[in-house]
């Protein structure tokens, strides 16, 4: 049983180091920190990201006259930029406090996040390609790209659904190891605080993609898998941040 007795600091009683160690991260932020020669800071990266995606999608909106795709990529872009704060936001808050080591290996250095991205991005492919091209009367490929899509157009949206998946997945894993972590462990209320935040931050993003949901009410499968996931992520992070709190409160824990 491990339980917490430093807040912001390690056993030592020093502050921990913020800055991931790679091995221990996510593989969004070893790809951002692994470029060499080159450091940018948190920010610069996101408008990077944000902007690269939106004027590739203008730019071909413009020359492919596929204006009608690009209202719901700013949409997903926007979506995926905050993903990628929140998961920034969360790794900070979890890497400046003294966790237990299997937690943080979980969280950061299993890839279990990629794993659940690619079945995520696997099934919106299925879906997208073969099931509703056979079930539906107006495809969605047909009504956003017309009966001959363009190939850089189709190649950017395969991109940036790829973008949102890995944060889905991110989110997904996030919860399902805070609410681990939440009935294994018990933490002292100081550090069960910032935990909670940071499985409010998981949940929020989580909400946040439903504002993805106008451009989906016409197809039920994927209206139907973003609801669900939604509140998946809602009951999952609740009952974390509920253990959480009652638990430090309490003092009980399980063996």
């Amino acid at each position: 049983m491990w339980v917490c007795t430093h807040s912001r600091a390690g056993a030592s009683g020093e502050q921990r180091d913020p800055r991931p160690d790679y091995g221990e991260t996510w593989v969004y932020e070893s790809i951002v920190g692994a470029l060499p020669g080159i450091r940018l800071p948190t920010w610069a990266a996101l408008a990077i990201q944000l902007v690269v995606f939106e004027v590739a999608v203008v730019g071909l909106s413009w020359y492919y006259d596929t204006w009608n795709v690009a209202i719901a990529a700013t949409a997903v872009i926007f979506v995926a930029t905050v993903g990628s704060v929140e998961m920034l936001r969360i790794s900070t808050l979890v890497r400046r406090i003294d966790v237990p080591p299997t937690y943080r290996a979980l969280l950061f250095s299993s890839n279990m996040e990629v794993v659940l991205s690619v079945l995520a991005y696997i099934a919106l492919l299925t879906h997208i390609f073969v099931f509703d091209p056979q079930t539906a009367s107006s495809p969605l490929l047909n009504t956003l790209f017309g009966p001959e899509p363009p190939v850089l157009v189709v190649y950017l949206m395969l991109l940036i659904l790829w973008d949102i998946c890995y944060r889905i997945g991110t989110g997904w894993w996030a919860s399902v190891t805070g609410l681990w972590r939440s009935l294994r462990f018990q933490f002292e209320p100081d550090t069960a605080r910032v935990f909670q935040r940071a499985d409010i931050e998981t949940w929020g993003f989580g909400v946040l993609q439903l504002v993805l949901v106008p451009f989906v009410l016409n197809q039920p499968v994927l209206l139907a898998a973003l609801l669900a996931h939604v509140t998946a992520v809602t009951v999952v992070t609740g009952v974390s941040v509920a253990l959480l709190q009652v638990r430090s409160r309490n003092g009980f824990s399980l063996s």
